[in-house]
């Protein structure tokens, strides 16, 4: 099994860089985690202190069990992977089951930031991309997927967005053994790091 991490910024093109690999890879050979399945529980406090919360923040993923869970697809055991609502800001009773494959990709902006879980993975991708950018983008998809107006966007992207990109993720491309400037627009290197990792994955079946 292959283990790879893909870290970058909030609206840097990560799930575009993601889909474009998994259409390259063999069918039924791919399981995505995604780091934001694991965003800690906040069912227990109110709705207004729930927004209130930095989800840009280290402390707002719940490493260990995203960790655990890494570990037992590498010991070929099936998990159950939480669901985020990120409308309500809490997880949702079901759970998505997961077996174990051939490649691993564990996607988030965070990923490249916890020791243990970078210790787990073959190859250490960061997705980078311009801030007018990620900024356009992360406007649009919170708007539509997420509920927000755009006031509450832009404050949020102000107060805790930029401010923990430069103090949490962007210290983790130092991490990366592999950087994807532009996003999902970048087809070279995109191609690049699909051959890399189909290389891979016919040495670890050597």
């Amino acid at each position: 099994m292959i283990i790879i991490g893909i870290a970058g910024g909030t609206g840097a093109g990560k799930t575009t860089v993601v889909d474009k690999i998994i259409e390259q890879l063999p069918p039924g050979e791919v399981a995505l985690i995604s780091q934001d399945s694991y965003y800690k529980d906040n069912s227990h406090i109110s709705i207004d202190e729930r927004k209130k919360i930095n989800y840009d923040h280290p402390e707002s993923i719940e490493f260990g069990l995203l960790t655990r869970h890494i570990a037992q697809l590498k010991n070929q055991q099936i998990i159950e992977e939480p669901q985020y609502s990120y409308v309500t800001c809490t997880r949702l009773e079901e759970t998505k089951t997961v077996k174990p494959t051939s490649i691993v990709i564990v996607e988030g902006i965070l990923v490249l930031s916890n020791a243990p879980l970078r210790k787990m993975m073959d190859i250490k991708v960061f997705v980078d991309c311009d801030s007018d950018l990620r900024l356009s983008r992360v406007i649009q998809r919170d708007i539509v997927e997420r509920d927000r107006d755009v006031q509450e966007v832009l404050s949020r992207y102000e107060e805790t967005v930029r401010p923990s990109h430069i103090q949490f993720i962007e210290p983790t491309k130092r991490f990366a053994d592999i950087i994807v400037p532009q996003g999902g627009e970048n087809k070279v290197a995109i191609e690049v790091l699909t051959q890399f990792i189909k290389q891979h994955l016919t040495n670890h079946a050597v």
